[in-house]
């Protein structure tokens, strides 16, 4: 298993965390999804290393913005 912190832009309330973790959690090969609408912080474990970009569309259909990767 491979855990990775992404950072994501623009979350505000409960609702953010949820379409972000709903849109991330849809990629195949993830086990889990942690998202912190404090720090902003997303951590995703997958059963290998995951293509960043398909983690930033993902974030991105949530209408969100991952940051700094």
């Amino acid at each position: 298993m491979v855990t990775t912190t992404y950072q994501v832009q623009g979350m505000t309330c409960g609702h953010c965390v949820n379409s972000v973790s709903t849109e991330v959690g849809a990629i195949e090969g993830i086990s889990d999804v942690q998202v912190e609408l404090a720090s902003g912080r997303l951590t995703v474990t997958s059963e290998g290393p995951l293509d960043t970009d398909t983690v930033r569309a993902a974030v991105d259909e949530a209408g969100y913005d991952l940051v700094g990767a």
